[in-house]
């Protein structure tokens, strides 16, 4: 399985993947290109991830969402690429036989990303192209929030 995507991210689909009939609570975190950052205009982001080390954290991620939430299950995609205002970064997916279960699970899918997917983001707008520090470091500074 890949959790990195350089095509659209399609929310919708990774909610049909997760689903079960015994589920009763789907959650959905979907992450999208915002006009703006830190109060400068941004037009468009770029994001680069070494693959392998990327996939790799991304799998142990979802190893440790399913040892933490065993009734829920989890799905999860990251763009990478060139993402227009209003695209879809990143998606977290939850299904479990109770709400608050799915939204333990699908909250802490995104947290974990966030914190520890070797991710790089860069914003262009009309002053040029800035590298933002991932989430994890500084606590904001993310499209996706």
């Amino acid at each position: 399985m890949s959790f990195l995507s350089d095509g659209p991210v399609d929310p919708a689909r990774l909610l049909e993947t997760v689903r079960r009939d015994g589920d009763g609570g789907l959650a959905l975190f979907v992450g999208v290109v915002r006009d703006h950052n830190d109060g400068r205009r941004v037009d468009r982001l770029e994001y680069e991830a070494y693959g392998p080390m990327a996939e790799g954290e991304m799998a142990r991620i979802a190893e440790e969402l399913a040892r933490a939430h065993p009734e829920a299950q989890v799905i999860f995609r990251h763009r990478v690429g060139a993402l227009k205002v209003g695209e879809v970064a990143v998606a977290v997916a939850a299904a479990a036989p109770h709400r608050s279960e799915a939204f333990a699970a699908c909250r802490a899918g995104i947290e974990a990303i966030k914190a520890r997917v070797p991710i790089w983001k860069r914003e262009f707008g009309p002053s040029g192209s800035t590298w933002v520090e991932p989430c994890g470091e500084t606590g904001h500074g993310d499209e996706s929030d």
